[in-house]
């Protein structure tokens, strides 16, 4: 299955590691490293010119969506149960 994070983007729920809001980049100066060694090493896609409200990571690169972390969740929630039936 698939969780969509705005714009054209589409990724695979088994490749997602976390969803985090954004508010934890400015909160945590060891988020702040993390993200920004992979903004260095060009594994990180902003979605959107709009305000990114969470930040998705998955297995080969981190995404900033315009998509709030809880609806984020919702929808891999949502995705997860489907795969249980």
């Amino acid at each position: 299955m698939f969780v969509h994070l705005g714009g054209d983007t589409v990724i695979r729920s088994k490749d997602v590691i976390c969803i985090l809001d954004r508010q934890v980049k400015e909160d945590s100066e060891t988020t702040e490293q993390f993200l920004n060694f992979y903004e260095q090493a060009k594994q990180v896609e902003e979605i959107s010119e709009d305000t990114t409200k969470s930040i998705v990571i998955t297995t080969d690169k981190i995404y900033f969506s315009p998509i709030s972390s809880t609806t984020l969740k919702r929808r891999a929630l949502f995705i997860s149960d489907m795969e249980d039936m």
